[in-house]
């Protein structure tokens, strides 16, 4: 059975290049740092975002030696300001993995405005052609408020982006679903 992160990296390794440069907004423990890592290749660069610190550590052990990967122990709503300071513009693509860290305390979770401020800053940076994933869980507690909240802001988007939304149709509880933000123009 396909998972939303299965869906996700699947869906973005059509379309990223070697030396893209590119966000990981949650990092969690590094699965989607290391798949972004080995697209972009040597040449790429991706910036990680995580407000814990353990999760950075558990990333950075995973991604061993990665000198293109910079891992930021800052909320991805500073992800503009970043990518400012390091003078990259514009991004291929940006990965959101919601909710809390798996193995970790699961009260410490992302929350709407936070992650709505970071997705507004992402999609300022796409560059044409380019591609936000998000990844929700509406299942855990706050969960099914920043789903609803990010639905209703992608349903919104003006023309230049195309947004698509992939679940599962027959689950018996709130599953994980992908939103997908394409810039068009």
């Amino acid at each position: 059975m396909w998972r939303a992160t299965d869906m996700a990296q699947l869906l973005l390794a059509r379309k990223l290049q070697p030396g893209d440069v590119v966000v990981d907004a949650t990092v969690g423990n590094g699965h989607d740092t290391l798949f972004l890592a080995n697209e972009v290749g040597p040449t790429g660069r991706v910036f990680g975002f995580d407000v814990q610190e353990s999760a950075l550590k558990n990333a950075a052990d995973r991604l061993g030696d990665r000198p293109q990967v910079t891992l930021l122990h800052a909320g991805h709503e500073t992800l503009a300001e970043h990518l400012a300071d390091a003078n990259q513009l514009s991004i291929a693509a940006a990965m959101f993995n919601l909710g809390y860290l798996p193995g970790a305390d699961r009260t410490i979770v992302t929350r709407s405005e936070t992650t709505l401020a970071a997705l507004r800053q992402a999609l300022t940076l796409l560059q044409p052609g380019g591609t936000v994933t998000m990844v929700l869980y509406p299942g855990h507690l706050g969960g099914g408020q920043e789903a609803a909240d990010l639905l209703g802001f992608v349903q919104a988007l003006a023309d230049g982006f195309a947004a698509s939304r992939y679940q599962r149709m027959n689950a018996l509880a709130p599953a994980p679903e992908l939103l997908l933000v394409e810039r068009t123009s």
